[in-house]
């Protein structure tokens, strides 16, 4: 079999359960594991390198305004790698190629490949989609293992030490402008033992204000913007402006601000969104972090 995998979270999942062999097409942004990043690249973006948040954020609503999409696909090079099945997404619109086009650069494909999209809002929806993968790609025993594995995992945070009363979570998943993390990250706090704010569990990531966060007052804040590696999340937040009621919200007055690796931990619905929750639990109980992975987390203040 010769697998197309339209997006990074698609690609862990598939060398995770055995099928990185298979894989033959990735995006520009399949950065994991690392046998990923040797495999021909087919889906790239529109967006310039460089440009600042709000930057992007206002390329974004643009594009999607007019219904347009930020990724193309390099059809000729997909049509000489031939694949047997295409995998993509149907959760963000801002991470998808655009319905339309997609459709017309599928129908070019002289092998007329099996197409399966991925739309998990939630940790078991993501369970599914390891184990629909795993049937689709001759896997199913790779995938039964790996998400067993990640249910211990998941459980032994859920029956771990909780903090006596559950601290009000900020998640942020963009910095400028704030948007907070929605989908799984809710129902992660959730488990982890806290209470996420400005959230719901399930629904997609929406714009919020400072205002808003300054009536919350968050116990504890999470930066992880989307896309972003954790040095990259350090540098960002150290150049945002700040809102002037910042300074006394709860979680900087305790020094409760971390920032950590969104685009490994928390922005992509594979397996190492399990590495998160661990990396939650941390910042919400202030215990274990000796054990969570190098270059994840750091406490801003």
């Amino acid at each position: 079999m010769r697998i197309a995998s339209f997006l990074p979270s698609a690609t862990e999942i598939l060398f995770a359960i055995g099928a990185g062999e298979d894989v033959c097409a990735v995006t520009f942004e399949c950065d994991y594991p690392q046998a990923a990043q040797g495999k021909p690249q087919v889906v790239f973006s529109h967006l310039p390198p460089g440009l600042a948040p709000a930057a992007i954020d206002a390329i974004v609503s643009a594009e999607g305004a007019k219904g347009s999409s930020l990724y193309f696909v390099d059809l000729p090079r997909l049509e000489s790698l031939q694949p047997d099945l295409i995998v993509l997404q149907d959760l963000c619109r801002v991470c998808a190629i655009d319905s339309p086009t997609l459709a017309r650069d599928m129908a070019h494909l002289p092998t007329s490949p099996r197409v399966i999209s991925l739309s998990a809002h939630s940790l078991a929806g993501v369970f599914d989609e390891i184990l629909l993968l795993g049937e689709a790609t001759g896997h199913s025993i790779q995938a039964q293992r790996l998400v067993a594995q990640l249910e211990v995992r998941m459980n032994r945070v859920r029956s771990g030490p909780q903090p006596p009363r559950p601290p009000r979570v900020l998640c942020l998943e963009w910095l400028d402008p704030l948007f907070q993390g929605g989908h799984w990250i809710p129902e992660m706090v959730g488990l982890a033992g806290g209470v996420a704010v400005l959230a719901t569990a399930g629904e997609k990531s929406v714009r919020i204000t400072w205002e808003q966060v300054a009536a919350k007052d968050p116990e504890i804040v999470v930066l992880m913007p989307c896309g972003y590696h954790l040095r990259e999340t350090v540098a960002q937040f150290q150049s945002l402006q700040l809102t002037p009621a910042w300074a006394g919200m709860t979680a900087v007055r305790r020094g409760e601000v971390y920032a950590v690796d969104g685009t490994a931990y928390f922005s992509r619905p594979g397996p190492r969104l399990v590495d998160g929750l661990e990396i939650l639990r941390s910042v919400v109980t202030g215990d274990g972090f000796g054990e969570l992975p190098s270059e994840s987390v750091v406490r801003m203040s």
